[in-house]
């Protein structure tokens, strides 16, 4: 197969034509790939060596349209920062279809083609820091684990882009075995057509969740599933540390994946009311926010799957998986990262005391969770390294002895812990001034930068002492960058 053969095909299009817009990509002049994810090529079945080539550019940018690709742009509709929004859509994204991937059909996306009937007054282009933005971070929460839409390509532009300044333009590729979104449900129920809500939940059922068909209420079923795979999504946003920055239910996957990166953040010093978004004025999206919000957008889900469902009670039964599911995941996921391998009395006011701890001292959270791994058990000889991320040192102190006795309460052995620690607290995660760096050295052309930290996200567990200077402090400038919607 060569690039220029994308064998695609198209299932959403067997859906009646109301649920989307067919039309064209919009050309972009003498188009330049600036980065490809091989891993992602891969996944679709796609040779990563042929996106070079002139021909699969062109078709990774919308300037050509492989023979069997069908594009299209949907419409979905959402609650946006909790207010109801109406119809809302693909603005700037067209769908060209699915590609018979490794791990089943996968949908590529071209974002920043061009208008669509739904950019409402959007002139359907994405510029190239948020492309970046979004290439980079796709890949890095796969490589970090985390359920995710994957970025198969970055293809540039030098035809200017009015923002807030004048800037270039972009296309990235996204892929996800489908962009159905809690909005696309919502837009069916909030205009009475529950024919169309019908249609759209059986394919859904039908092509991503088939076992729930037998099920004696499978939109019940769906509902619950959804609400699982949502739960279990945020517990490893909370994890790591990251920050969606606008979980609008437009901008919540179907399938429990991470969907839309803009104004996105990993925390840096500790700061659970820490809000991402310059735009989110309010903190409705904050860190300490973002379990709940969740939460808030599973009901808006089962309010418009209800006429289907049928009734309250079920749909209620569905929706109160989430919080245990919640609780449960995050408690793994916690224990993992500290190293513990049981489960005893006193566990979560540990947990607690050293978020406090790290609230109290705005302690980097990546950094912490690294180093902690070289705790010793026997004693505080080595804490160090640990203590110099404190001001209040005593107060760690404190805390590092609690910890070394509920080691030991379970005979921890410290070098298979900081094995078993390395592989769930990333070395390396994608820090805003380390997006700046490859986006002011793209927008000269030099897309070294890019490749590089594609390169070293892929594996953020490993030690990789030539990205050493990755794994410190972030330089006092970052503190100046902010994030917006609009990136």
């Amino acid at each position: 197969m060569t690039a220029a053969t994308f064998p695609f095909e198209n299932s959403f299009a067997s859906l009646p034509a109301a649920f989307y817009t067919r039309l064209m990509p919009t050309p972009l002049p003498a188009p330049y790939l600036v980065a490809a994810s091989p891993s992602a090529a891969r996944l679709a079945g796609l040779d990563p060596a042929a996106l070079a080539h002139e021909d699969a550019v062109a078709i990774l940018t919308g300037n050509r349209v492989a023979e069997r690709s069908q594009p299209l742009a949907t419409v979905y509709s959402g609650h946006q920062f909790g207010v109801w929004a109406g119809q809302l859509g693909d603005g700037r994204a067209i769908l060209l279809g699915d590609l018979a991937g490794a791990e089943g059909a996968i949908e590529l996306q071209l974002k920043g083609a061009g208008m669509t009937p739904y950019s409402r007054m959007g002139d359907g282009r994405a510029v190239l820091r948020s492309s970046i933005r979004e290439f980079l971070c796709s890949e890095a929460m796969h490589g970090l684990g985390i359920p995710t839409t994957r970025a198969l390509s970055v293809v540039g532009s030098d035809q200017g882009v009015v923002r807030e300044l004048i800037e270039t333009a972009a296309v990235v590729v996204r892929m996800a075995p489908t962009f159905i979104r809690f909005g696309s449900f919502e837009h069916w129920y909030y205009n009475r057509k529950h024919d169309e809500l019908k249609q759209l939940a059986d394919y859904v059922i039908d092509r991503f969740y088939p076992a729930l068909r037998d099920e004696e209420s499978p939109y019940a079923a769906l509902l619950e599933e959804v609400t699982r795979r949502t739960a279990r999504m945020i517990a490893h946003w909370q994890a790591v540390g990251f920050m969606h920055g606008v979980m609008n239910t437009d901008n919540m996957s179907i399938l429990g994946q991470t969907l839309d990166y803009g104004p996105f953040g990993f925390m840096e010093g500790f700061d659970a009311n820490h809000i991402c978004n310059h735009s989110d004025d309010r903190g409705r999206y904050s860190y300490a926010n973002q379990p709940q919000i969740g939460h808030w957008n599973c009901y808006a889900l089962a309010q418009a799957l209800l006429p289907l469902i049928g009734e309250v009670e079920l749909t209620q039964e569905a929706l109160d998986v989430y919080q245990p599911e919640f609780a449960r995941h995050i408690d793994q996921l916690l224990h993992a990262k500290l190293g513990l391998n049981t489960s005893q009395e006193g566990d979560r006011e540990l947990l607690d005391a050293l978020f406090a701890l790290m609230q109290a001292n705005h302690t980097d959270f990546t950094i912490f969770f690294r180093r902690l791994s070289t705790l010793q058990s026997g004693g505080p000889e080595g804490d160090e390294p640990l203590r110099d991320l404190f001001i209040d040192r005593p107060a760690f102190d404190q805390w590092a002895e609690s910890y070394r006795a509920r080691l030991r309460a379970e005979n921890s052995d410290d070098a298979a812990r900081k094995l078993a620690m390395d592989q769930v607290n990333p070395k390396y995660v994608l820090r805003n001034y380390m997006a700046q760096l490859a986006i002011e050295k793209a927008q000269n052309k030099d897309f070294s930068e890019v490749e590089r930290l594609r390169a070293l996200l892929e594996r953020p567990f490993d030690e990789q002492p030539e990205n050493e200077e990755y794994a410190g402090f972030p330089p006092d400038w970052s503190s100046q960058l902010s994030v917006s919607c609009s990136s």
